[in-house]
């Protein structure tokens, strides 16, 4: 990824750098607008001496009309062809901005998505992106026009009609310079509000339309519209005050300029009147004093395009250059299978008061199936997610084949596990294309056969189009169980030598959940697979079980082993014979 400058001056400046074969023929196309743009009110002037001294008149006059029309003509056709050559790269720019930014929320871990509201995340790559996109394309040409217009026009009022009536025409504009910089500051500030506002309003709709079923349940609608309503006002506020401060830039140049217009066409008529300037010349000069009001103008607009992109760049470095939560330094890819061991693990949830996990050792050879019990907030999932290194240790290590999970990379690790979370996340795709997921190139048959082993089959088959069924977002048209399914038949179809399924049972039946772990034992093909349930019937087959308390390690063994023991301090043996119980009055 490219380096991020702190500030947006420097963004922009490396922009413009990288992207000089755009910028550099759109300046000179706005440097030659410029130059006719001072040409013109000269050559009307010279036409205007022209005329009163009579020495001007039929096709002499057509012809400099000509010329005059000629101008316009090119002046047209250069802004149109600045503006094309222009925009292109300006919107690289945000694509730019939209690839660094979801790549590095793409390699964020948890720790940083429970800081972040998605709904702010979500304004950054649209607003803010966006108001960094206009600072980069319009208001560095606009600034460039309007700084090389100011110049030429200044400098042919100094030099080519009169310096003392520029002089006294340009008083006023100090006063405008420090009024730019005093409504500047407040934009800045108006502005940043505001995309706060727009984040906030973001945040809201995103949760509303993700629980929108629990709202209606509840009857919550009212109230949840109420507070949109009041993010809403709140967000509209906001930009209406920004706007407020923008339209202050308007009236600042029009006092301006017309303190200006003023003071010159009083002197310049008293140097008319003495003779000291001829009629055309001071045509000219209010001609040239009118083209100023684009450079002022184009000086508002450049420092509120400024200021906003200023305030939104500030609101996406903080998110761009936060630093990772896991350091990818790893340098070895592919993983090498093989046995699984973990020793002396511990680890700590930020702000915690008690490790969710403390000295845990154990190993599992590879191929095995290891059961993960305890009861709830024992720490079992955070072993999963120490695993797949969403989260570090802070003490003791993690081996996979006999290296280092830190001497990995983070993507051949994690293409290295398949694994099943406890709520199993589907994309507003088809079937078919959530299954196929993490292997798009598997065949109708390999995806069919992995749904079998997951026993969703049946199901999709009663689905309106088959496996070519959408599901929704967050596959909102499937059940609980026929999510949790399609998210191991996914699993499966991955065929990674590590397979972890976090409760991702809890939400079928017996005899379903009996199907699947029979398919898996006969599919394993050395597989190495951790089964984190709160029912032990899903790990009682395990190779090994390991009983988590507390965030330590209490029991460990097969079935049989767990159950021989029965003391009174045995969980496993105690929660078996209640489980047992709750089954049979369950049947009966």
């Amino acid at each position: 990824m490219h380096a991020l400058p702190a500030s947006l001056a420097a963004l922009v400046t490396d922009f413009v750098r990288r992207h000089a074969r755009a910028y550099v023929p759109a300046a000179a196309m706005l440097a030659c607008i410029a130059l006719l743009t001072v040409w013109i009110p000269h050559h009307v002037g010279a036409m205007v001496d022209g005329l009163v001294a009579q020495r001007l008149y039929g096709a002499a006059l057509w012809r400099e009309l000509a010329w005059l029309l000629a101008a316009g003509v090119g002046i047209y056709g250069l802004r149109v062809a600045w503006r094309l050559r222009l925009y292109g790269a300006a919107y690289r720019m945000g694509v730019e901005l939209r690839e660094q930014l979801y790549q590095r929320l793409a390699a964020q871990g948890p720790r940083f998505f429970q800081q972040r509201r998605t709904g702010d995340v979500m304004a950054l790559a649209t607003n803010d992106v966006d108001a960094v996109e206009l600072a980069a394309g319009e208001a560095v040409l606009a600034g460039f026009d309007g700084t090389l217009t100011l110049i030429l026009v200044v400098a042919t009022m100094v030099l080519a009609v009169d310096g003392r009536l520029a002089a006294v025409a340009l008083l006023p504009f100090p006063a405008m310079a420090l009024a730019f910089w005093w409504i500047s500051r407040h934009v800045h500030d108006a502005s940043r509000n505001a995309l706060e506002r727009f984040g906030h309003l973001n945040d809201q709709v995103q949760e509303t339309l993700t629980g929108v079923r629990t709202l209606r349940a509840l009857g919550l609608e009212a109230r949840s519209s109420a507070r949109f309503a009041e993010l809403a006002q709140a967000a509209a506020d906001a930009s209406l005050d920004a706007q407020r401060w923008e339209a202050r830039y308007e009236p600042a140049v029009g006092l301006t300029l017309s303190a200006a217009m003023v003071l010159s066409l009083g002197l310049g008529g008293w140097l008319v009147w003495h003779g000291e300037l001829s009629v055309g010349q001071l045509t000219s000069f209010g001609l040239y004093l009118g083209q100023l009001i684009w450079p002022m103008f184009a000086a508002g607009w450049v420092l509120s395009l400024w200021e906003r992109g200023r305030a939104a760049w500030g609101r996406l470095h903080a998110v761009l250059a936060e630093p990772l939560a896991i350091d990818d330094d790893g340098r070895i890819a592919p993983v090498t299978a093989g046995a699984l061991r973990v020793d002396g693990l511990r680890f700590s949830y930020p702000g915690a008061t008690a490790p969710a996990l403390d000295g845990v050792s154990w190993t599992l050879p590879a191929g095995q199936t290891l059961g993960l019990v305890g009861p709830t907030g024992a720490g079992k999932s955070t072993l999963l997610r120490l695993l797949l290194r969403q989260w570090a240790p802070q003490a003791g290590a993690i081996t996979w084949g006999g290296v280092a999970l830190t001497d990995y990379t983070l993507e051949a690790l994690r293409a290295g596990i398949a694994w099943v979370p406890q709520e199993p996340i589907l994309f507003s795709a088809s079937v078919a294309e959530n299954i196929a997921l993490a292997r798009p190139e598997a065949s109708r048959a390999e995806i069919e056969h992995a749904a079998r082993l997951a026993a969703v089959h049946e199901d999709i088959t009663r689905l309106p189009q088959g496996y070519d069924t959408p599901v929704g977002e967050r596959g909102v048209t499937l059940s609980g169980g026929q999510r949790q399914r399609v998210a191991i038949a996914r699993a499966l179809l991955a065929d990674a030598p590590l397979l972890l399924l976090d409760d991702a049972l809890s939400a079928v039946d017996a005899q379903t959940e009996h199907d699947i772990l029979q398919h898996l034992r006969e599919q394993r093909r050395g597989r190495t697979v951790l089964i984190v349930s709160h029912r032990l019937s899903a790990v009682m087959d395990a190779d090994a079980i390991a009983v988590l308390r507390h965030g330590h390690l209490s029991e460990w063994g097969t079935h049989a082993e767990l159950l021989a023991r029965g003391t009174a301090a045995s969980w496993y043996a105690q929660q078996w014979r209640i489980q047992q119980l709750e089954a049979s009055l369950h049947d009966d």
